[in-house]
Formats: structure tokens, C-alpha cells, sequence
């Protein structure tokens, strides 16, 4: 009997702790919530708050190149050159060698994510030079220039134009799916 009371006394703690943990509570200020039922479902619908299951949304919440804006801008910046692998999954991105008229020297560039997130220290670019003599002798060499901060400067500004039109675009298919009276009186 003593055995059953430690067991769930074990488990209600890691049950608070479990719950605790997940940010299931979050305080919230009262002067930024509407009194009104139907305003205050109204902005969580705004804002995109609330439980839907099974429901796909139309504007592509989990398409593969429009939910990760920072993975599209570089696969935009870099489409000039022709890509030797990309892993999403592994956060790399690595072109193949590129060179416009010049035979003995070209370049190869690799973008690596840390995070999904838009900010400067979210990826790296890495510039590689290699330039070969007749014989095909080649030297390989790591680039650190203004070109690697100027590749990084345009995949960032292109992420942020994606991810605005995401949210905007969300936001109007959201307040056209908000019912007109959410709550029946």
C-alpha cells in the first residue's frame, strides 16, 4: 500500500515538472487582452493562436521551400551557379566549381546553417579558390574577403523579404478563414 502512495506521489512531481517545463502557462498582461469574447477570439485568430488538427492551410505551412525563408534566399542567390549538394537536413549548401571565362582559376561556395532563424551569425559562407597551371596542378585555397560578407548580406536581405511576404500572406488567409460570429449568443 505504502509502495502505490510513493509510486504516484513520483508521479505527480514528474507530472508538474513535466507540464511546468513544457511553457504549457504562460503569463499574459490583461491590458493586452481584449474583454469582449468575440474580440479577444477574433485576435487570437489573428495571431494565430488556437488548436487545429488535421487541417491543411492553404498558404503552404510546411512546404519545404517556403517554410524555411533563410534555406530559399540561398538556393536564390546561389541559382547562378550549379549546386554540387544540398542537404536541408544536414544544413549545407555546396556549389559546384564555377568559372566565367577564365579556365585555370574558379571558385566554389558553401553556405552552412546554424540555425533557421534570420540573423548574421545563423550561417556561414565559405569561399574556396582553386587555380591550376597547365599541367593540372592545383592549389586550393580558403577565401576570406568582402565577397563572402556581401553573399551572406544578400542571402539575409532576400530572407527577410521572403519571410515578410509569409506573414503577411498568412495573416490575410487567416483573418479571411475568421468566422463573422465566433461565438453564438
Amino acid at each position: 500500500m505504502r509502495n502505490i502512495y510513493i509510486l504516484n506521489f513520483k508521479l505527480l512531481i514528474f507530472l508538474i515538472f513535466v507540464l511546468n517545463s513544457c511553457g504549457i502557462y504562460k503569463p499574459v498582461d490583461v491590458r493586452d487582452t481584449p474583454i469582449n469574447a468575440d474580440e479577444r477570439i477574433a485576435k487570437n485568430i489573428e495571431d494565430g493562436k488556437g488548436i487545429q488538427i488535421f487541417n491543411k492551410d492553404d498558404f503552404g505551412v510546411g512546404s519545404f521551400s517556403e517554410f524555411n525563408p533563410l534555406w530559399r534566399a540561398s538556393l536564390d542567390t546561389l541559382d547562378f551557379m550549379i549546386l554540387s549538394s544540398a542537404d536541408y537536413g544536414g544544413g549545407i549548401i555546396i556549389t559546384d566549381w564555377y568559372s566565367e571565362n577564365n579556365d585555370k582559376e574558379s571558385i566554389k561556395i558553401t553556405v552552412r546553417f546554424h540555425s533557421n532563424e534570420i540573423r548574421a551569425d545563423g550561417l556561414d559562407v565559405i569561399i574556396h579558390n582553386k587555380v591550376c597551371e597547365i599541367n593540372k596542378n592545383c592549389k586550393v585555397s580558403k577565401v576570406e574577403g568582402k565577397l563572402n560578407d556581401e553573399i551572406k548580406v544578400a542571402i539575409l536581405k532576400k530572407a527577410m523579404t521572403y519571410d515578410k511576404k509569409f506573414q503577411e500572406r498568412a495573416k490575410k488567409l487567416r483573418k479571411k478563414k475568421r468566422p463573422k460570429n465566433p461565438v453564438e449568443k
